[in-house]
C-alpha cells in the first residue's frame, strides 16, 4: 500500500502511456497488418488500464479518507474515456482507415464511414454535435461540483447560502467557500471558466447557423 501512495503519479502516468500505445498498436495490427481479431487484444488492454486506474484512485481514497488532485485527474480521464473520448476514438479510426489505406493502395473507409465523413461536414451536424457536447459537459459539471460541495457543507442551507450568495467567488481562502480544501476550489474554479468558454463556444455553432 506505501508503494502505490508513493508513487500513484507515476503507476497513472505509466497507465496512461501504455493506454495510448495499445491504441496505436491497436490501428497497426488492424489496418497495417489485417489482424482484426488480434487488434481487439490491445483494445481490451486498453479498457483493462481504465478499470486499473479507477481502481487505484479508490484504493488510494480509502487509504487516506480524502480526496485529493490524484483523484480528480483520473475521474476527469475516465468520464472522458466514456464520454467524449468514444467519438474522439471513432474519429482516430476512421482517420487510420483513411491514411493507411491510402498508403497501402486499398479502400479501408466502409459507405457507413463515408456516410458520416460527410455528415461531419455539414453546419447542421456540426451545431447538434456541439450543442449535445455543451449540454454533456454542463450535466458532468453539475454532477462533479454536487459531490465536491457535498464534502465541503454540512447542510442543504448551508449550500443555498452559497447558491444564493456568491460573493466568496475569487476568494482566496477556500474555508470561505462551499469546497472541502484548497486544491479542490482552484481546480473548480480553473474547470468554471474552461466550462463557460467552452459552452459558450459550443452553443456559437448554433447562433450562427440561426442568424444564417
Amino acid at each position: 500500500m506505501k508503494f502505490l501512495l508513493d508513487f500513484q503519479w507515476e503507476i497513472f502516468i505509466l497507465a496512461e502511456v501504455l493506454s495510448f500505445l495499445s491504441l496505436i498498436l491497436f490501428g497497426v495490427v488492424r489496418y497495417i497488418f489485417n489482424k482484426r481479431k488480434m487488434s481487439f487484444i490491445f483494445l481490451i488492454f486498453f479498457l483493462v488500464l481504465l478499470i486499473l486506474e479507477a481502481a487505484l484512485a479508490l484504493v488510494i481514497y480509502r487509504e487516506t479518507g480524502e480526496i485529493s488532485p490524484f483523484q480528480i485527474v483520473i475521474m476527469i480521464f475516465i468520464v472522458y474515456a466514456c464520454t467524449f473520448g468514444i467519438n474522439d476514438f471513432n474519429k482516430l479510426d476512421r482517420w487510420m482507415k483513411k491514411k493507411v489505406g491510402d498508403w497501402r493502395g486499398v479502400d479501408l473507409l466502409t459507405e457507413k464511414d463515408r456516410r458520416i465523413m460527410i455528415r461531419q461536414k455539414d453546419p447542421k451536424h456540426i451545431a447538434k454535435v456541439n450543442r449535445y457536447s455543451a449540454m454533456l459537459h454542463l450535466l458532468i459539471f453539475v454532477v462533479l461540483q454536487t459531490i465536491f460541495w457535498g464534502y465541503g457543507v454540512d447542510s442543504l442551507t448551508q449550500a443555498m447560502y452559497y447558491i444564493t450568495d456568491l460573493s466568496w467567488l475569487g476568494t482566496e481562502d477556500h474555508l470561505e467557500t462551499p469546497y472541502p480544501n484548497e486544491v479542490i476550489y482552484g481546480i473548480s474554479m480553473i474547470w468554471g471558466i474552461v466550462f463557460i468558454v467552452d459552452f459558450i463556444y459550443s452553443w456559437s455553432y448554433t447562433i450562427f447557423l440561426l442568424k444564417e
